[in-house]
């Protein structure tokens, strides 16, 4: 097992600590819902039928609701089941307009993939979606993230993405520019849930933070770490390469919860010359 001590050690003392990620009510956002419940027992709680992390903070307990980016401005609802009794949630999710984003990928096979690559790419996704979809139970869900990697953030979550003149899904996260075989720290306690290497992610870690809150690294150069394996914030979890669809080495970065991709910035502390949450 291998720490960063240096800069980990930096970031817990200076950085600050985040009780909850941000409450931020849009397309791919976060919704913080306090809830009239009382015991210390947790309500099960579900949206669009995904069950949602749900932790007791100042003697309440709070749902942390993860909003899909395709999500549809207006009224949305929780399900809340308590010892039995079922109620229901109303909440508002507010509009955000994503720019778009357009990438000249060199391999255009990246992009419009062959005949015998879609074999390989669906296999691929029922993968990844398992993992993403996965549910551990956890009293003591890690919310202090500390940053992967130091870099330039070369790609925000959300923007509408063009490859070569083609339009494909949003981005599920966020880009951060660094020199292949820079180290990659897991940003909290967690399970490797899967690795491998996929034909648009390239080299791919994933790690399970407990009641659907999984984090998720592509492109890498090395994978350090094995599916099963208990992980410590701060240890390395491979290093930065430019596997997959690329123009450049990068980390991506994804965060999701409940299934739904969500803005990263959101779980980490600001740092210095990193755009904000707008």
């Amino acid at each position: 097992m291998r720490f960063r001590f240096s800069y980990w050690l930096i970031l817990l003392v200076c950085s600050p600590v985040l009780a909850l990620p941000q409450h931020f009510p849009v397309p791919g956002g976060i919704v913080i819902l306090p809830l009239e419940i009382e015991g210390n027992v947790a309500p099960e709680v579900t949206y669009q039928k995904q069950q949602v992390l749900v932790v007791k903070q100042d003697s309440q307990w709070q749902a942390v609701v993860g909003i899909p980016l395709s999500a549809d401005p207006g009224n949305h609802k929780i399900l809340v089941e308590n010892q039995g009794a079922l109620s229901s949630f109303i909440f508002e999710v507010k509009d955000k307009a994503y720019p778009t984003q357009r990438i000249n990928v060199p391999d255009d096979r990246k992009v419009n993939p062959y005949a015998e690559d879609m074999d390989r790419i669906e296999a691929e996704t029922t993968k990844i979606n398992k993992a993403l979809r996965h549910w551990r139970s956890n009293d003591s869900v890690p919310f202090n993230f500390v940053w992967p990697i130091e870099g330039r953030v070369s790609g925000l979550f959300g923007r509408r993405r063009v490859f070569n003149g083609e339009e494909r899904n949003p981005h599920s996260g966020i880009d951060i520019a660094a020199a292949t075989g820079t180290e990659i720290m897991a940003p909290a306690n967690g399970i490797v849930t899967d690795t491998g290497d996929y034909f648009f992610n390239g080299n791919t870690v994933m790690i399970d933070h407990g009641q659907g809150l999984v984090t998720m690294f592509c492109h890498l150069d090395r994978i350090d770490v094995k599916a099963g394996q208990n992980i410590q914030q701060g240890e390395i979890i491979g290093t930065v390469g430019a596997t997959g669809r690329v123009t450049g080495p990068h980390l991506h970065m994804g965060v999701s919860l409940n299934n739904a991709r969500v803005e990263p910035l959101l779980f980490f502390p600001e740092r210095e010359g990193y755009p904000s949450v707008e």
